[in-house]
């Protein structure tokens, strides 16, 4: 159920709707306007986004963090994507990616998201994660009955784990609001 006092927290799992978005529409995600839509009229608090920052620009190689951020003129694909999130509303906590020895990559803020997403729970009523991962059915659980709070998730209903559909107060698909994606010139059809 939704009030329009209530106090809600979003925490937005980038990667997952970016890609997801990406692979099976071809698109990008309209994050003001996803922001617009779960919240509603109700009353924000926080939203967050969790990103990992790559050592490579799309189609480039290794720049140093001095040439990359600190020339406004020369900003990269990926300083504009953040920049862009900032500006719709959504603060950012940037992690580096991982690459080990074996040129394994790591990109995983679970932990992070959830942690936040706890220590928040206090200060708000309703906490929507936006993220499609199975691996947050945990979270879920504790924020519902260990702490009390309404819990819903919005992503992509097609790359969404179903587990994680069923135990929340409230699914959103963003698959229903065609605002939600902007459409490249490499779109291709929904199917």
């Amino acid at each position: 159920m939704r009030y329009k006092d209530q106090r809600v927290g979003v925490f937005v799992d980038v990667q997952n709707l970016y890609h997801s978005a990406k692979h099976l529409y071809g698109a990008r995600v309209n994050f003001s306007e996803m922001l617009k839509s779960i919240v509603g009229s109700r009353i924000l608090i926080r939203a967050i986004g969790y990103v990992v920052k790559s050592d490579l620009s799309a189609g480039e190689g290794p720049r140093s963090e001095k040439s990359r951020f600190s020339d406004p003129t020369n900003k990269s694909p990926e300083a504009n994507f953040f920049e862009a999130l900032e500006k719709s509303g959504i603060e950012l906590r940037v992690k580096d990616l991982q690459i080990f020895a074996g040129g394994a990559k790591k990109a995983d803020w679970d932990v992070g998201m959830a942690v936040d997403a706890i220590r928040a729970a206090d200060a708000l009523d309703v906490v929507i994660l936006v993220t499609g991962d199975g691996d947050f059915v945990p979270l879920v659980e504790y924020l519902k009955w260990g702490k009390g709070k309404q819990v819903e998730v919005a992503s992509f209903g097609r790359s969404t784990s179903g587990r994680l559909k069923e135990v929340v107060d409230e699914y959103i698909d963003l698959d229903q609001n065609p605002k939600v994606l902007l459409k490249t010139k490499y779109s291709r059809k929904n199917n």
